[in-house]
């Protein structure tokens, strides 16, 4: 079995242990897939001439080769105008819903209008797909976010930090790229960063959870033992709450799991239906020396976060009330309850309370799919806590990412320090297309989580640091001007995997003659970034093809409303960012605060078909799944823009280019 001690994979920062290295690599490779036989290029190019036959037959190329695009107002460049999709789609899918039946949130690939019973279906229940082909379909698998080698994947589970290795365990379907069958995955590694897969952790074998091994959360004792609570989905469909803890404390890769013999410990109380009972959370210490949990479930739309006692991990006191709940959120899934310092810095264990401590209450919610946070005031001795803002409050409120994020989950790493959080990256393709290509979602890149000490009112999320040791080569570009409806070209070696730091500032003279707006605007309802205002939109154009006819924008939104005050909004837009028909191309965002002094700051990982932003320093964030046609490989490029009417953008940047990850099976296993 060897030596589990050993650092099977490299360890950040280390340059002798990256997959490449040294300035005059040429990391092509990185964006294109390997070369293979004479014969593989040949099936690769007749496959190539018949996409591109499709594209001509259905109208989208001029004589030039050019793709054609509708132009708008002037700002041809952009391209902002609808995109003419190729002909030619043979494969169907059904428009099926998946996990709502059994219990859980929707986690079949549906757009907003078939989960709302429109969009483009057809009258026996099917829609067309894009015609994909093999090498679109292999670029999009990420190189640097964690995913398994195949098969379906979703929420996060107890994750932690023990004896030298970061644990991470997952929602995992062992036998189809579709939500189904679900164990828990588990992956090891030493930086968060580089990955080694082990052997399933816990399987579907008892009553108590044979329709389902679901989420869990894990609580590690002051006598370093581990105790693990997660949700199963009995034989008759009932979701009870499990205990579960390693066979052998002594191994750092806690291989093997014992599942209680007197499972369950927590049944559905009086008053809770059977289906809304799920996700316990990681305990934390009372004053009086007990460990305490909270699990979300919901009282007619009211979602709510129950509160239990325990001694022993096996019996369990349920709290008169809740610790919270809001009217009107519904069924509240993945709670989450840990302590900030006010003083921001450093993160906290999860049962550390007090002075200069406020607490984060989480929940994602079942009826939009999304993942709200508030901090407030927590009370142990009633067992309540309080949000500082009831106007901002859990669901109606603040979210952790205003694009695709859910079931996420928070641990404090003990080795450093931190709070880190994961959060589940699900697809906006087709089934059909997963399917296809063996495998759907991904995990996003670790965040650590601090208060914001300026706002008060918001977390600051920022990727892990050990990310930063797959930067390779940068290129920097310095005080770039972007006219009113400009497109610059921002010239990579290669734009697929790429971390970018950017700053940008409005040409303050031109901000002063603005007139004041009364505009409301609001980043999913606007056309994007063909949505042209006096003050933006201003940002940039990643994973785009040289003509812009492919494009996903991630852009800042400025009014200036009375008194000069002004208001910004952080986006993106994934309107134009495919040719295929059969992806979800909304448009994201949120209000985003911008300080006194402040710049408009953003920072980009882009690996492939995930892209997540961090506007102000993790103020505010954007996960994308992108699934361009075009802008892969060696043709994805990177622009700055200005769509704004009145003023100049002068933006400075830095881009690395991003190496891959080792994500692989232990080894000698």
């Amino acid at each position: 079995m060897g030596d589990h001690n050993q650092p099977f994979l490299p360890v950040s920062g280390d340059p002798e242990c990256v997959p490449i290295q040294g300035d005059d690599v040429v990391d092509d490779s990185l964006h294109r897939p390997q070369q293979g036989s004479t014969k593989s290029k040949l099936l690769l190019a007749v496959f190539s001439g018949i996409f591109v036959v499709c594209l001509i037959l259905a109208g989208g190329y001029d004589k030039s080769g050019v793709v054609k695009v509708a132009q708008l107002g002037g700002v041809d460049e952009l391209g902002v105008g609808p995109i003419e999709m190729p002909a030619g789609s043979t494969i169907v899918r059904p428009a099926v819903s998946r996990g709502k039946s059994a219990g859980v949130s929707e986690k079949a690939n549906l757009s907003p209008e078939q989960l709302l019973g429109g969009g483009e279906v057809s009258g026996d229940g099917l829609t067309e797909d894009f015609p994909w082909n093999n090498s679109m379909l292999s670029w999009q698998r990420t190189a640097f976010h964690f995913q398994p080698e195949k098969n379906w994947m979703n929420d996060p589970n107890g994750p932690l930090f023990y004896k030298g290795w970061y644990h991470f365990f997952y929602q995992y379907n062992p036998n189809a790229a579709v939500w189904g069958d679900i164990v828990w995955g588990h992956a090891v590694s030493r930086d968060m960063i580089h990955w080694l897969h082990l052997p399933l952790a816990m399987v579907a074998d008892q009553w108590y959870d044979v329709q389902g091994v679901w989420t869990g959360s894990a609580t590690i004792l002051p006598d370093g033992k581990v105790m693990m609570l997660y949700t199963g989905s009995t034989n008759e469909s009932v979701q009870v709450q499990n205990l579960a803890y390693p066979a052998n404390h002594d191994d750092p890769l806690l291989l093997d799991w014992v599942k209680h013999p007197g499972n369950p410990v927590l049944v559905p109380p009086p008053g809770i239906h059977h289906k809304d009972f799920r996700d316990p959370t990681t305990a934390w210490k009372t004053s009086e020396g007990k460990w305490r949990i909270t699990i979300g479930s919901k009282v007619n739309k009211t979602g709510i976060a129950l509160i239990y006692d325990t001694d022993d991990f096996i019996n369990f006191e349920l709290k008169d009330g809740f610790l919270h709940g809001v009217p009107g959120t519904g069924m509240w899934e993945c709670v989450d309850f840990y302590p900030v310092a006010v003083a921001g810095g450093n993160g906290l264990d999860t049962s550390v309370n007090g002075a200069g401590v406020r607490h984060v209450v989480k929940a994602s919610l079942d009826d939009d799919r999304h993942d709200y946070y508030a901090i407030g005031t927590y009370d142990e001795e009633a067992g309540k806590w309080y949000p500082d803002n009831p106007t901002i409050d859990v669901g109606i409120g603040i979210r952790y990412d205003y694009g695709i994020f859910y079931a996420s989950k928070t641990f404090f790493d003990q080795s450093k320090q931190r709070r880190v959080l994961w959060g589940w990256i699900g697809e906006w393709d087709s089934e059909a297309a997963d399917v296809r290509k063996g495998w759907a979602s991904l995990q996003g890149m670790p965040r650590t989580v601090v208060l914001d000490t300026k706002t008060g009112s918001n977390l600051l999320q920022w990727p892990v640091v050990e990310s930063e040791s797959l930067r390779l080569r940068s290129k920097e570009f310095k005080n770039v001007v972007a006219k009113p409806g400009a497109v610059v070209p921002i010239k990579l070696e290669a734009a697929t995997q790429l971390d970018i730091v950017a700053e940008f500032e409005l040409d303050k003279e031109a901000v002063e003659r603005v007139a004041e707006s009364d505009e409301e605007f609001k980043c999913s309802s606007s056309k994007g970034a063909a949505h042209r205002g006096a003050l933006g939109p201003f940002g940039l154009l990643v994973l785009s093809e040289e003509t812009l006819s492919e494009q996903t924008p991630v852009y800042f939104y400025v009014v200036k409303g009375k008194n000069a005050t002004l208001r910004t909004y952080f986006c993106a837009d994934q309107s134009r960012s495919s040719l295929a028909n059969d992806v979800n191309k909304q448009i994201y965002g949120s209000y985003v605060p911008v300080l006194t002094g402040e710049k408009f700051a953003v920072r980009m990982l882009v690996d492939h078909s995930i892209i997540e932003s961090f506007a102000q320093g993790g103020r505010s964030v954007i996960t994308s799944r992108v699934y361009p046609t075009k802008a892969i490989y060696g043709a994805a490029r990177l622009f700055l823009f200005n769509n704004g009417t009145e003023a100049g953008v002068t933006a400075s940047l830095k881009v690395w280019q991003m190496n891959s990850a080792f994500i692989r099976p232990f080894p000698n296993l």
